[in-house]
């Protein structure tokens, strides 16, 4: 039992294990019939509350320990328990590319510093295989026009440039979200289609199941949470003509299982272009996604080989089920906004960007100020070089431990996570000035992967 206590990382909630005031938080049991008491000799109550105080890393080896354990790690309330008694954990979950061109996702646990590989993804035997390979159109089409066919690169990087990716790749342009303790991948293409289909990674289990598919199929599509659902926005799917951006958007409830429609995206900018030339070759489509002030906050841009014009995006409210125009600043100046939510994250009720540069002055994280309506250089010269390669994402963004981290793969395939450590200067009376530290908390080799996207999951 010493081993448990020493685990605690709390002791402020000891006391509060045997107190009886029912003012205080109600006591919570996790008790199963026909089973022997998680610890002999201890109320049930109490027990629980010691296992609830080990760190998570040290879950897997509890659940060996007997079936008794076993059940109570696996269950929603001991991860409620954790929630209330404070002690829950942040993980990064990353979704990287092999050689082979195969997804998988690996995860750290930053308390220990180690990265574990998260069981595959399902096969997807399941869906039926595509006899028109050769119809399969690599780009937008055009119904006039000099350019018959266009093709779209960087929003959709390296994928698009290999003839057949369609077909070998399953996953290939999925979606990421994280709900209630769980990892969910979204669409994407298999056999050259555009899929349904979600998967649910379930972090207290370990395993993968199926959850209720889309109400539309899409890949590439922006996810974001509010208020604990999970919403897919616009992306691709494949028509006879191409492919053809969505403006549909739906919503995910977890309660239920169950996904339902929502006001799609208007365009509003991307329909006041000067010619119908421009309107017919240039196509609007959602490349971000940010979960910022209770809003989905969605910035926009034209694409179409070799064009690439930003029109600023639109703000979706929840409450009112309705889009508006985002604001000017915010929508115009949006830094890589072609990496989508890649490099955008919110953090203590801010929203960052990275914005990558290959000048001396180096890469710069960017806060956006909603009052000023501007884009504001927060973080200069970020530790890591522009990447020239045709990396399908070089950098990611991602905010736990209530701190900013930055992802990246250097050139000996070395993914290393660096935390920024921001600092009023002392000798800044207006405190506007910052001394910023890099602190490096993990850095593996996973051999020749690429960084695809991220996630965190509280537990």
């Amino acid at each position: 039992m010493g081993l448990f206590l020493s685990s605690a990382r709390n002791s402020e909630y000891d006391a509060s294990i045997g107190n009886s005031d029912s003012t205080k938080r109600p006591r919570i049991s996790v008790k199963y019939e026909h089973q022997p008491a998680t610890i002999p000799g201890l109320p049930e109550e109490i027990a629980v509350q010691i296992l609830a105080r080990v760190s998570r890393g040290n879950h897997p080896l509890l659940s060996c320990v007997c079936k008794a354990w076993y059940h109570v790690l696996s269950t929603p309330e001991f991860f409620n328990l954790r929630k209330e008694l404070g002690v829950t954990e942040e993980w990064l979950y990353v979704l990287m590319k092999d050689e082979e061109e195969r997804l998988g996702w690996r995860v750290l646990d930053p308390v220990e510093g180690r990265w574990r590989k998260l069981p595959p993804m399902p096969e997807l035997s399941n869906i039926a295989k595509k006899t028109e390979a050769n119809e399969i159109s690599w780009g937008w089409r055009l119904r006039s026009g000099p350019l018959r066919m266009l093709r779209l690169t960087s929003l959709f990087g390296g994928w698009f440039q290999r003839k057949g990716f369609l077909d070998k790749i399953p996953y290939c342009g999925c979606s990421a979200g994280a709900i209630n303790g769980s990892l969910y991948v979204l669409g994407g293409f298999s056999w050259a289609n555009a899929m349904r289909a979600v998967w649910r990674y379930d972090s207290r289990t370990n395993r993968w199941a199926s959850s209720a598919a889309m109400e539309v199929a899409r890949a590439y599509c922006k996810t974001g949470v509010i208020d604990n659902k999970l919403y897919a926005i616009g992306g691709v799917d494949r028509g006879r003509g191409g492919l053809t951006p969505l403006q549909s958007a739906e919503v995910y409830d977890p309660e239920t299982d169950s996904w339902s429609q929502v006001a799609p995206m208007p365009f509003r900018r991307a329909r006041v272009l000067p010619t119908a030339f421009l309107s017919d070759m240039l196509k609007p489509i959602a490349t971000g996604m940010a979960s910022y002030n209770g809003k989905l906050c969605v910035p926009q841009s034209l694409y179409s080989w070799p064009f690439f014009v930003d029109v600023g995006g639109e703000i979706f409210d929840p409450a009112t089920d309705t889009w508006v125009e985002m604001a000017t600043g915010m929508g115009n100046d949006w830094p890589a906004r072609q990496a989508g939510t890649k490099l955008s994250a919110v953090v203590g009720g801010k929203l960052y960007a990275l914005d990558p540069t290959s000048s001396m002055d180096g890469s710069k994280i960017k806060v956006y100020d909603s009052d000023k309506d501007v884009w504001k250089v927060v973080l200069k010269k970020v530790p890591i070089l522009l990447d020239l390669s045709d990396s399908e994402s070089p950098y990611l963004l991602a905010g736990f431990d209530g701190k900013l981290h930055v992802i990246t793969k250097d050139f000996n395939n070395n993914v290393t996570v660096l935390r920024a450590e921001l600092g009023f200067n002392s000798q800044s009376h207006q405190a506007k000035e910052f001394e910023v530290g890099w602190k490096t908390i993990s850095s593996a080799s996973f051999g020749a992967v690429e960084l695809v996207a991220c996630q965190v999951l509280d537990l």
